[in-house]
């Protein structure tokens, strides 16, 4: 329910969405079907049903029905995955960060995702938009079990381009942890200020105004082979990086898996070059294509 400040205005959402994905039992061990039970759901998240994969995984379309975050709101995502299931998790649409209000909170969401033993989870979701006026925080946290795999991106845009917002909102904060049962393999925190540090200086973005980071991780594969999987994507970074327009980089982790960045000056372009890495990434690991989620609205 929201609830209301001290100058007496409804303004925070404590909205909370716990999933847990089971592996159903099966006579065909090769093709195992996961299942979604939705432990607990509390406005404005959602999730309407789970579609079946071909491979047996499921797809699951995380919604937001109030249309974005709104100043003040406290969102929160526990998701659970038991051992040896296949989950795509993706949005309906962009993540819309809307301007703060005077007295309200920042807007926090926080996650913390469990990827039980020899299962892969895919977080494909839209953009984040932060409007002009907004703060935000979200803070990531991310369990991976032995032989779990994870592929999860994130891209931010500069804000509403087609009304001139570009890098017009107050503050950032993005903290993602990744780690295994013995230790961190990726901790990043990024706190972004436009207006007391510039991004558009050239020991930040330049003139590159979209950025997106992704993690690719299975926990127990060789360091060879990382490394063999590392050439494989620098090699599809440099021929998809065009000076001036988009930029391409990847880097080992210290363990278990692979960062890639990339800048772009427009927001068409990271979406084909995530889509290659992935491929590339997904048919290395496992020996399968990736496909993209449907879309429902």
């Amino acid at each position: 329910m929201p609830s209301v400040n001290e100058v007496g205005f409804a303004y925070r959402l404590q909205g909370w969405l716990h999933l847990h994905f089971e592996a159903a039992s099966s006579n065909q061990p090769s093709c195992k079907k996961t299942i979604l039970r939705v432990v607990e759901q509390t406005p404005p998240l959602k999730v309407i049903r789970a579609f079946e994969q071909e491979s047996g995984g499921a797809l699951v379309h995380l919604h937001n029905v109030s249309g974005g975050v709104l100043g003040g709101d406290s969102l929160a995502y526990e998701i659970d995955l038991d051992g040896h299931t296949e989950v795509q998790l993706t949005t309906t649409s962009a993540t819309r960060i809307y301007r703060h209000r005077q007295g309200a909170p920042t807007a926090v969401q926080r996650m913390r995702i469990r990827v039980g033993q020899g299962a892969l989870l895919e977080y494909l979701p839209d953009p984040i938009i932060p409007f002009a006026n907004s703060r935000y925080r979200q803070a990531t946290a991310i369990m991976l079990a032995q032989d779990a795999g994870l592929f999860w991106w994130e891209s931010l845009a500069p804000g509403r381009t087609a009304r001139d917002e570009v890098f017009a909102y107050e503050q950032l904060n993005l903290e993602t942890l990744i780690r295994t049962e013995d230790r961190p393999i990726a901790i990043e925190r990024l706190c972004l200020e436009p207006a007391a540090r510039p991004l558009s200086s050239p020991l930040r973005m330049g003139n590159y105004r979209y950025l997106t980071t992704f993690y690719i991780c299975k926990v127990g594969l060789e360091g060879s082979q990382w490394q063999a999987l590392e050439g494989q994507l620098r090699a599809l970074a440099l021929e998809r990086s065009r000076r001036e327009e988009v930029l391409w980089g990847v880097s080992m982790l210290v363990a278990h898996g692979l960062a890639v960045r990339g800048l772009s000056v427009s927001g068409r372009s990271l979406a084909p070059g995530l889509l290659a890495f992935w491929q590339a990434a997904k048919t290395f690991l496992y020996g399968r294509a990736a496909v993209l989620p449907r879309k429902i609205y």
